[in-house]
């Protein structure tokens, strides 16, 4: 005899078998208990969630001869025909290769006939969604007045393709996706039956990996079970039968990420495709523990959301202490948005590579949650005391001496005269180009002026990037390039206008916001 899969081995067969949608089980069996059947139904909801499942329990139901409690006894002679696809009455349409409008005509001249035994006439329509336009008009008027002997129950994944004329005419029933917890406990009954030793993590993992769906998770299971047959089927063994990544694998990917370490980020992708782990798969694990870091970062109890185990707990939360959240949040986003591009790309390591240096370069992104890691990498440096003021080719002596390691001396500037502070003021540019990093990133938005008291004045148009560079560290970086550029100690004041980005724009004459001559610009 053939092999059958789990999914269609342990299919429930009663209402108390299914498990997840109670709030629809117990909805459809006090209508038949009370004999307040509807004539259509709409069940609607993901894969693999028992929609298909609950329509043939309830088809059994409403034609059983002895039903128990609202479930069918599928011991009379009508529920073992239906059991056994051999019954006239239950007719399933698979709607994707079915969905013309002489399909539905087909439908209405059959339903004028009443059932040949049991009660009613049931038409299971799956896919409901992929018929045509013309066929929904033809099954509106049926669909409204049925046959008192006719129900239908259409089921569909995409409730939204569905016009609003049938949902007004249907019962409609959401299927939520099944938890982990539920789908765990549920292979972990099977495995009893089926003689299968099973660790309770590798069982744990799988119902994660089954993203809500019972029947996704049994396949995967199965899926598992062939391949280590014969033995037990440990956490280790589901990992390398799905391509999927531990988490050790994240916190060595997460330290080179924090360390921009670009190199050891390469090779350690490189490392899991020799091991043949599925990078889609990888990327939808990487993003589930950046959001397992975020809830550690957000919330109080976070252990009632993470599901790992305690060793594994307590790395995350120690990872979650060193991130920032909105660096975590910079993250999500790139990895979200690679998610949704590695579906359909040919170059997957490409893409992942990419991302990875993303992480590594924040100065490669414009985005505002950027520029704050950028900051986070550059205090983190000033923090260790890496100078990182001018660009090592200019040939500076802070740069040769960070790179000797070695203290650099400090230069001995002398005060500059007004015309040089209008020199430097005019060419602004040139002290710029010096400069390297977020501060220059600042600095690219505000414009130079000379004020009566022979102090350049920075104008800005954003707080945000005043009070950057107004900071004791910021302002140290840019009078150094000054010097370097011009060999001369000025004094630096700042002003953002008030009008934000629209009046700054509009100025043609900053001195007029100081009160001092205008300076031309190169």
């Amino acid at each position: 005899m053939s092999y059958t899969s789990l999914y269609r081995k342990f299919r429930p067969i009663g209402f108390e078998d299914v498990k997840g949608q109670e709030h629809i089980v117990k909805t459809l069996q006090n209508q038949i208990t009370s004999g307040r059947v509807g004539h259509a139904y709409l069940f609607c909801g993901t894969r693999g969630t028992g929609k298909t499942t609950i329509a043939k329990i309830l088809a059994r139901a409403v034609n059983c001869e002895h039903p128990i409690d609202g479930s069918p006894c599928n011991e009379c002679a009508v529920c073992k025909s239906i059991l056994n696809n051999t019954s006239m009455n239950v007719i399933e349409i698979d709607a994707a290769s079915n969905n013309g409008v002489d399909n539905i005509r087909d439908i209405i001249d059959e339903v004028q006939y009443s059932p040949t035994e049991g009660k009613y006439k049931v038409y299971i329509i799956d896919e409901v969604h992929m018929l045509s336009a013309g066929a929904f008009n033809a099954l509106l008027k049926t669909l409204e007045e049925p046959p008192s002997y006719v129900i239908f129950i259409l089921a569909t994944t995409e409730v939204h393709k569905i016009p609003i004329t049938i949902l007004s005419r249907c019962q409609r029933y959401d299927f939520r996706r099944i938890s982990i917890d539920t789908i765990a406990d549920r292979m972990a009954d099977l495995m009893v039956e089926e003689k299968v030793e099973v660790e309770p993590k590798a069982l744990r993992y799988v119902a994660k990996a089954a993203d809500g769906s019972m029947r996704d998770g049994l396949s995967l299971l199965d899926q598992c079970i062939a391949f280590n047959y014969g033995e037990v089927l440990t956490y280790d063994k589901v990992l390398e039968v799905l391509g999927a990544v531990d988490i050790e694998v994240f916190q060595k990917l997460m330290t080179y990420i924090r360390t921009q370490d670009v190199v050891n980020c390469m090779e350690l992708i490189e490392e899991l495709l020799i091991k043949g782990r599925e990078l889609s798969q990888f990327v939808i694990d990487f993003t589930w523990y950046l959001r397992n870091l975020m809830l550690l970062k957000t919330s109080e109890h976070a252990e009632d959301m993470i599901e790992v185990s305690t060793e594994n707990y307590e790395q995350l939360k120690q990872m979650a202490n060193e991130v920032e959240l909105d660096t975590l949040m910079r993250y999500i986003r790139i990895f979200s948005d690679l998610a949704n591009q590695i579906k359909y790309a040919s170059q997957k390591r490409v893409l992942v590579e990419i991302a990875c240096i993303k992480l590594c370069r924040p100065e490669m992104e414009t985005n505002y949650d950027s520029v704050l890691d950028r900051l986070r990498v550059l205090e983190d440096k000033l923090e260790n005391g890496v100078v990182v003021s001018g660009r090592q080719e200019s040939g500076t002596v802070q740069s040769m001496a960070a790179a000797e390691d070695v203290p650099a001396k400090p230069q001995i500037l002398v005060e500059a005269l007004p015309e040089e502070v209008q020199s430097i003021a005019k060419n602004w540019n040139r002290i710029l180009d010096i400069l390297e990093g977020p501060i220059r990133s600042m600095l690219m938005s505000a414009k130079p002026t000379v004020n009566e008291a022979n102090e350049i004045v920075l104008v800005f148009s954003k707080d945000l990037d005043r009070t950057y560079v107004e900071r004791e560290d910021s302002m140290a970086i840019l009078k150094q390039a000054i010097g370097e550029y011009s060999g001369k100690e000025v004094k630096i004041q700042t002003k953002v206008v008030a009008e934000g980005r629209e009046g700054f724009d509009k100025i043609s004459d900053i001195s007029k916001l100081i009160k001092t001559p205008n300076v031309e610009y190169d």
